[in-house]
């Protein structure tokens, strides 16, 4: 008789007919959290298995830009040859606010400490940074330098809680994509340094014992079930959940209206699925990151955006991601930016960023728009008055980026939600402790569990103070952590 198996829920060890395979670490998923989890388990002296889907390394961390936020101690190599002191301080002044009110303070307090050694155990590991700063607004370089402003670190409220600091540190690579040299070098380490994987192979389900410790994996490859007994720990590194409409649906609707979601096949939620099945908690599920790419040209920052009552709802210099997460909280789906000739440059094509109206007074342009009169027109005229003074005192625009409207022709650039370009990714996740031990809803460990990457809720776990790098630290960081603490359990025999 043939068993189903599903990551909903996990197989009694009582029932498993053989165990096909031993190893003291059997890790889901070769992304970045899992690379990272399995050096240091290996190094740890675990015989360490990886298990990947498909049919190589990589996942979604290899689809990146290859970002990791990084700094504090005084600066990284990049930070300090561009002229900037990081205290550690300020990073975590920076990463509490960055993670909301619900910020977890333990680990945003290691990672602010150990950040920087975290950066020169990347170099180590054969990540090569090029030290040099890009001081424009961007998405990410297109050319192989390092250090750019990666999120809202000069912009209110941040600014006035922590010194800004340039942070984003990308891998020394040419054109976007950086994420795939980091792969690279991160899976290749861990394979040098004794790992084994298998490829092409899906987890199916967690295996527990008598007394609900997870003690393997049963898992499916070419047609062939197997039963892989996990001697220590079994760490989850199996992505989001951003691929899996019907999880988006039940826990983070509002990204339904994105329709761009970023990331790999495997980000179908499997991993917190099959956390939640030996009882692990699943927190911030309605949260994500949602991006509106509306800079390059940086000058469009200098421009404002209105809703479809014409009002102001953010600080324009603030991350793009930020500007993406507070636009898909408005009612409608009409955002647009409002620029004038001296501002206007053209979005780049990707964006899907048109132009929706244009006239010689903003009058004008707000009846093309049909918005009610006075609402649009009213809403430039503050900005302007205050804009000549310097001020922004709505929104706290800091002043290098205020210019009044007043150059004619006018421009309402079209950013739709159904039109622009949204993308998005999920930071919802399974419940850990920094060693990443996966919790219960009571806050107790589910024995010989853990899980890292964007299958646990870590670092980055709200919308609207996510950064570019924040998921790549976070997956490096706390899957070195779960590695290293998953090798320290003890072994059965």
């Amino acid at each position: 008789m043939s068993i189903e198996y599903s990551v909903t829920r996990p197989l009694p060890s009582e029932n498993v007919p053989h165990w096909d395979a031993e190893h003291d670490v059997v890790i889901a998923g070769f992304g970045a959290a899992g690379a990272c989890a399995a050096i240091e388990a290996v190094q740890a002296g675990a015989d360490t298995l990886v298990i990947e889907r498909a049919s190589g390394y990589g996942g979604t961390s290899a689809l990146s830009g290859g970002e990791i936020y990084l700094g504090g101690s005084g600066g990284t190599p990049a930070q300090r040859q561009a002229g900037f002191t990081d205290s550690t301080a300020d990073l975590y002044r920076y990463l509490m606010m960055a993670g909301g009110r619900d910020a977890d303070e333990a680990r945003v307090k290691l990672y602010a400490e150990e950040s920087l050694a975290h950066h020169d155990w990347l170099v180590a590991q054969g990540v090569t940074y090029k030290n040099t700063f890009l001081p424009e607004r961007m998405v990410e370089p297109v050319t192989d330098d390092c250090l750019i402003w990666s999120g809202s670190e000069e912009a209110w409220p941040f600014s006035a809680e922590a010194k800004p600091c340039p942070r984003g540190h990308t891998p020394q690579w040419t054109g976007w994509g950086g994420g795939q040299l980091l792969m690279k070098v991160l899976a290749e380490r861990a394979i040098a340094l004794g790992a084994a994987v298998r490829y092409d192979t899906r987890v199916l389900a967690l295996i527990v014992d008598g007394e609900g410790a997870v003690c393997g994996t049963v898992v499916r490859s070419l047609g062939q079930t197997a039963y892989i007994r996990a001697r220590q720990a079994v760490i989850l590194c199996a992505g989001g959940f951003a691929m899996n409409r019907d999880m988006v649906q039940r826990h983070a609707p509002q990204l339904l209206r994105s329709g761009e979601p970023i990331g790999s096949p495997g980000d179908d939620g499997s991993g917190i699925l099959m956390g939640m099945s030996v009882g692990g908690s699943a927190i911030h599920m309605n949260e994500a990151f949602v991006t509106l790419p509306f800079y390059a040209p940086e000058s469009l920052i200098k421009g404002i955006f209105v809703n479809e009552r014409g009002q102001r709802f953010i600080n324009e210099d603030c991350y793009h991601g930020r500007v993406g997460y507070h636009a898909l909280q408005q009612l409608g789906d009409r955002i647009f930016l409002l620029v004038d000739q001296a501002t206007y440059q053209e979005p780049a094509e990707f964006t899907r960023i048109g132009i929706a109206a244009a006239g010689e007074t903003w009058e004008e342009v707000e009846r093309d728009l049909n918005l009610p009169a006075g609402t649009l027109s009213a809403t430039v005229q503050t900005y302007n008055r205050h804009a000549r003074d310097g001020a922004d005192p709505l929104f706290n625009k800091a002043p290098k980026w205020l210019k009044p409207l007043d150059e004619p022709p006018f421009v309402a650039l079209d950013c739709r939600v159904d039109y622009a370009f949204y993308s998005h990714f999920t930071l919802g996740g399974l419940d850990t402790l920094p060693t990443g031990q996966v919790l219960t809803e009571q806050r107790e460990p589910v024995p010989r569990l853990f899980a890292a990457g964007r299958t646990a809720c870590g670092l980055p776990r709200w919308g609207g103070g996510y950064s570019s790098g924040l998921s790549l630290a976070d997956s490096t960081f706390f899957g070195r952590q779960a590695g290293r603490h998953a090798a320290a359990s003890e072994r059965r025999g």
